[in-house]
């Protein structure tokens, strides 16, 4: 019998990723016969274990903090990669190993189904990986920015901000610390960290700033209700966790590496029993 593909998700740290879990099930609907595994590379391991992984993975995800890291062991960038200069997907084949970015895919996918648009006014709460992607998304939509960041992160927001400009210079581009936001948002995305396990108690801004949001994105995923989804459904606010999005992106990762198309009905039966394996793990 001929060895299971391997698949690999990497980051650090990674702790209980969802991917697996998301990845296998999307493997066993469409019958392909392939593993896929977790693999925590600290940062200063990136160039000795990252060739091994490329050199026989039939595909690599690719999670914080290596989405631009992976850059020069790539042949190529394609689409979205190559207009934010981040990764998530790296597909193996006859055309080389080749960096994709699905995580708009996935952000999109997810605002759509709910019905949230992507306009008017808004806040970006961090300026990292996928925060670029987000910033990139609402400039393309012809969305006003404000970019909420911590202090130490200013000049990585400002370098954010001219590369969004580069993209779309008409776009109306603010950088505001995240204690000092202010305004009326029509969306408030949150590309932070804060709030996720294990440090659940937290919020990134405070409940004015959250208050003022007609809806709320949180791209963490665990847990499904972060505090600063709670807060803006308590002043009537529409939300949405990070899961769809999770799920969503790993479906065209799929397109991506064998050309394969789910069904949607499929796709919204694993993003409720993705979140049903993960409160049973954390519970």
């Amino acid at each position: 019998m001929a060895p299971k593909t391997q698949f690999y998700v990497i980051g650090h740290p990674i702790g209980h990723s969802m991917s697996p879990f998301i990845h296998k099930r999307l493997f066993q609907i469409k019958k392909f016969d392939a593993d896929y595994s977790v693999y925590d590379i600290p940062p200063d391991k990136l160039n000795g274990l990252l060739p091994s992984l490329l050199s026989h993975a039939g595909g690599i995800n690719v999670t914080i903090p290596h989405k631009r890291e992976v850059l020069p062991f790539l042949d190529g960038l394609c689409g979205r990669a190559q207009l934010y200069r981040s990764v998530n997907t790296i597909s193996i084949d006859k055309n080389g190993r080749i960096g994709h970015n699905t995580d708009a895919d996935g952000f999109l996918c997810a605002l759509r189904l709910e019905n949230i648009p992507l306009k008017g006014n808004v806040a970006i709460l961090g300026c990292g990986g996928v925060g670029r992607t987000f910033a990139c998304e609402a400039a393309l939509a012809g969305c006003s920015i404000v970019n909420a960041v911590r202090p130490a992160d200013l000049k990585q927001a400002d370098e954010l901000r001219n590369y969004v400009l580069k993209l779309r210079p008409q776009t109306s581009y603010t950088i505001t610390t995240l204690d000092a936001l202010d305004g009326d948002f029509e969306l408030m995305i949150n590309a932070t960290p804060v709030g996720m396990y294990p440090n659940t108690q937290y919020m990134p801004v405070n409940q004015k700033a959250v208050s003022r949001a007609a809806a709320v994105f949180d791209a963490v995923y665990n847990p499904a209700q972060t505090e600063l989804l709670k807060c803006a459904s308590a002043n009537g606010a529409r939300t949405l966790g990070g899961m769809p999005m999770l799920v969503w992106q790993a479906v065209v990762a799929h397109e991506i590496w064998h050309g394969t198309k789910f069904n949607t009905d499929d796709i919204v039966q694993l993003i409720d029993d993705a979140s049903a394996e993960m409160r049973r793990h954390f519970a």
